[in-house]
């Protein structure tokens, strides 16, 4: 089998990057960000993908955000502004988190960036209207996605990430979840399970 063993050509040109947000709310024009994690990927030599590296920033409400109470409690933030948060600004997270990219996408000779997360539109949704706000540019497809909801849904009949986590053999700990960079983690140990499990050889690509 003559395997793909470069991520440019696994998938059409675009570097996939996995990304979970925690948010105040629902919104992403009024609602504030409140922490993003990224887990870039890279492919081995016998063509499978595994997680590469992981960055994490809490954030700080964008000035005029609102915070729906409601939001926080489900992510266990009482106050966004705390000091232990060590929170940064939007602008300070996003580079943060962008940057890896970038340089990523020059090692690899990949066109952009495509965000894989479970739900990934809202993930999507929020990155770019921070990005908007802070004026920076994004170097994610401007709406196509990796969404693990529906690769689940197809590999294992489970759209709930936890559950679908676990039917992947992967390990599972409640009590870590809803912390973007545990989030990000395990959805992307999840998308590689699944994405691994039909590796592509060269000669398909030019179909």
């Amino acid at each position: 089998m003559n395997t793909i063993t470069h991520i440019k050509e696994r998938f059409r040109g675009f570097l996939p990057v996995v990304v979970d947000v925690e948010t105040a709310g629902f919104d992403p024009q009024t609602n504030a960000l409140i922490e993003i994690a990224i887990v870039t990927l890279k492919m081995n030599s016998d063509g499978t993908i595994e997680r590469d590296q992981t960055v994490q920033a809490n954030v700080l409400p964008f000035k005029g955000s609102q915070l729906d109470k409601s939001a926080l409690k489900f992510i266990g933030v009482e106050d966004p502004t705390h000091p232990f948060r060590m929170a940064v600004s939007e602008k300070e997270a996003l580079e943060k988190c962008f940057t890896p990219i970038r340089q990523l996408l020059k090692e690899t000779d990949c066109s952009r960036a495509i965000l894989v997360g479970h739900n990934a539109f809202f993930d999507l949704s929020f990155v770019k209207a921070a990005a908007d706000r802070c004026k920076i540019k994004s170097p994610f497809h401007e709406f196509s996605t990796f969404d693990t909801v529906s690769l689940a849904g197809l590999a294992y009949g489970q759209t709930v990430l936890a559950k679908a986590v676990q039917l992947a053999e992967i390990e599972w700990d409640n009590s870590k979840a809803h912390s973007a960079e545990y989030d990000t983690i395990k959805t992307a140990d999840l998308f590689c399970k699944i994405v691994n499990q039909w590796p592509i050889e060269k000669t398909r690509t030019l179909l």
